[in-house]
């Protein structure tokens, strides 16, 4: 009888859900009812712990509720980067993965690698960090199979994702207006435009501009004097806008069109020595580009992702001195670059997947320097990758061939190159009812020489070799969810080992200095990240996040020479971060602290070259306000909040103890 009765049950219910699911009214009161939208927000775990390579990500949330003020005060927080930051609002600012330099490094804006064959390392201090919705850091190869063949031939990528247009209700557009103002003369306000322009079609424009006279305070110490001085020629000046298309089609496939513009005026401070602040040098830069991203999948099987970019980089150098001839020097450079690239992913089986990236690039250089030879290089990239998946297991591997040809109108040329390089990956889950995985890497990448390297004026050298690589991770990744006191806890531990050859340096001859492949250097160390969520009472959570990092980047190029065997400069060996948020319906407060261990800023690893460690410490507290179709939010940042005094770049003195305040309206 009881399963006569179960049966019958679920035989009245099965055609009720049917009806249930065909009528648009409801049979009991006889109308339509409206049901209310409901948002479900949850943080993003900030490690991949499936991944096959150490990934990082950090929100737009997690960046905002820290008191980040810019993108390099936001990719220092990642495991295994090293900032240089030469000082200031305005300074140069440049990441490298594990000791290796940043021309290894990649920097992809929204899927299209950013390039600078002139000097071979981007300034990521240019791009704001208004309208990023996640900036991610790979270590390796990416997981990624449509990517393009440029980003498969670095050593690591750092991944900048815009925020993309989206829309509350039957609302059409969207406003942000916001106004940043703080030490030192720092202003910086920027609007947002969000437009539909159609059932497909999107429409995002960004305006920013930003001035600052970056005259702050530091202490200066020279033996047993310690004097309070202050930073000159510091002014910074830019402007920046960008607006991108978005439109899909109605065959499913995506277009995204972006154009890019921006430009800035800034005084370089330069290096503080011997009581002589004083420096005479600007810099004018100006940047553009216009980028277009198609991705459609065909079938479940196919899918095509093409890629074309051009860009074009301007930047004039000043000095002025008795030193020079008429009193001031100038330096005039132009780049110009056409990209195309294409990938097609084909997946045979649910298991295997492979892909065939194809790129190709054409770079200019023109500038005012003597006896240039206004080089043209043409550059073809293929990468061949597959990826097997089971339930327990991941491989990857990839294969990469670079093919260059060098032109110029004047003087010798360097030999054609090409090289193939290969990578593999694997990641084990032992059991599948646990989140426990090992993965393991081996990566060979190669940087080019950049034109600075092979042209510069009496410093190039033509017949220099390309700067090879070999990367070796191994590393353990483990998470849980609803786990005692966590909503989730992640870890993951790496060890790695980077083997560099024939290192472009500039090395001393008898009467200038010269670029060389003179140098060797092998790169041991840990990474170790941490990440957890707490609920603390109704409404009340607290985000930690961390990590260390252990680094012996040593120099083997010459057994008889000084510096064998020597820390690299400026690698610390011991560093790291921790972040803290409280998330409430009253004030979310955030603090960091970033603390790094002394460093040697030349070869020689004694007294006199070391540069002292320090602490950073950040807090910052922000509210959003509901004004009925409104939204304000309101967020204070107290930056360095012990006033430490410290040098990234030795002779390039931090900002002390500064304040931020942000104001943001969206309507």
């Amino acid at each position: 009888m009881k399963m006569r009765l179960v049966c019958i049950v679920l035989c009245c219910m099965m055609p009720c859900r049917m009806v249930a699911q065909e009528v648009q009214e409801d049979t009991i009161a006889g109308k339509v009812h409206q049901i209310e939208k409901v948002t479900v927000t949850a943080r993003r775990m900030p490690n991949k712990v499936t991944s096959t390579v150490p990934v990082q990500t950090m929100s737009k949330q997690d960046i905002s509720q820290l008191g980040i003020q810019n993108m390099a005060d936001a990719v220092r927080r990642f495991a295994g980067v090293d900032v240089k930051d030469y000082g200031g609002i305005g300074g140069l600012k440049t990441v490298s993965i594990r000791n290796m330099g940043a021309a290894h490094t990649a920097v992809s804006y929204d899927g299209v690698a950013v390039s600078n064959c002139q000097a071979g390392q981007i300034d990521i201090g240019r791009f704001s960090l208004d309208n990023v919705s996640i900036l991610s850091l790979s270590i390796g190869q990416s997981e990624d199979l449509l990517q393009s063949a440029r980003l498969y031939a670095s050593a690591g990528v750092l991944n900048i994702e815009t925020e993309k247009p989206h829309f509350e209700g039957n609302r059409t557009s969207a406003f942000l207006a916001r106004v940043r103002g703080g030490s030192f003369g720092y202003v910086a306000p920027s609007v947002r435009w969000w437009q539909k322009l159609g059932e497909r079609t999107r429409l995002s424009v960004d305006v920013g501009y930003m001035r600052a006279d970056g005259n702050y305070p530091f202490t200066l110490v020279n033996g047993k004097y310690v004097t309070r001085e202050k930073r000159n020629n510091s002014q910074v000046e830019s402007w920046q806008g960008e607006a991108t298309l978005y439109h899909t089609f109605k065959d499913g496939g995506e277009l995204d069109v972006k154009g890019y513009y921006y430009y800035s005026a800034r005084e370089l401070p330069g290096g503080v020595t011997l009581y002589n602040p004083i420096s005479d040098e600007k810099l004018w830069d100006e940047n553009f580009f216009t980028q277009a991203r198609y991705k459609k999948k065909f079938s479940a099987k196919w899918t095509l992702q093409a890629q074309a970019k051009y860009n074009h980089s301007w930047n004039r150098y000043q000095d002025k001195g008795v030193e020079y001839t008429d009193g001031v020097y100038r330096e005039v450079h132009r780049q110009d670059e056409y990209y195309l690239s294409a990938t097609l992913l084909y997946q045979p089986l649910e298991d295997l997947t492979f892909s065939l990236a194809q790129d190709g690039v054409a770079n200019t250089l023109r500038n005012s320097l003597p006896a240039c030879p206004f080089p043209t290089r043409y550059t073809s990239i293929s990468a061949l990758n597959g990826r097997y998946r089971t339930d327990w297991m991941t491989a990857t591997a990839s294969l990469v061939y670079t093919a260059t040809s060098e032109h110029v109108e004047q003087g010798d040329k360097p030999d054609n190159f090409h090289r193939l390089a290969p990578s593999v990956t694997v990641s084990v889950q032992p059991w599948q009812d646990e989140s426990l995985f090992f993965r393991l890497m081996y990566k060979s990448t190669f940087r080019l020489p950049t034109f600075n390297d092979l042209y510069y004026f009496r410093m190039g050298n033509r017949d220099l070799r390309p700067e090879k690589a070999n990367e070796y991770n191994v590393g353990i990744t483990w998470s849980r969810s609803k786990w005692t006191i966590f909503d989730f806890l992640s870890m993951t531990v790496d060890g790695y080992f980077n083997d560099v050859t024939d290192k472009i340096v500039a090395f001393p001859t008898t009467y200038v200095w010269k670029m060389a492949n003179y140098g060797k250097v092998h790169a041991t160390g840990v990474d170790a990240t941490l990440s957890a969520s707490i609920p603390l009472f109704k409404s009340v959570g607290l985000f930690v996040s961390g990590n260390y990092m252990w680094q012996k980047a040593i120099d083997l190029t010459d057994p008889d020479g000084p510096t064998y065997e020597a820390q690299l400069p400026y690698t610390p060996l011991h560093s790291g971060n921790v972040a803290m948020v409280i998330e409430n319906p009253w004030v979310n407060i955030g603090y960091s602290v970033v603390g790094v261990g002394k460093r040697y800023f030349l070869s020689q690893n004694i007294p006199a070259n070391e540069i002292d460690g320090y602490v950073e410490h950040t807090l910052s507290l922000s509210h959003e306000f509901a004004l009925k179709d409104y939204r304000l939010s309101v967020q204070a940042e107290l930056v360095n909040l012990t006033d430490e005094q410290y040098d990234v770049i030795k002779y390039y003195p931090m900002p002390g103890r500064s304040w931020r305040l942000t104001g943001t309206f969206k309507f």
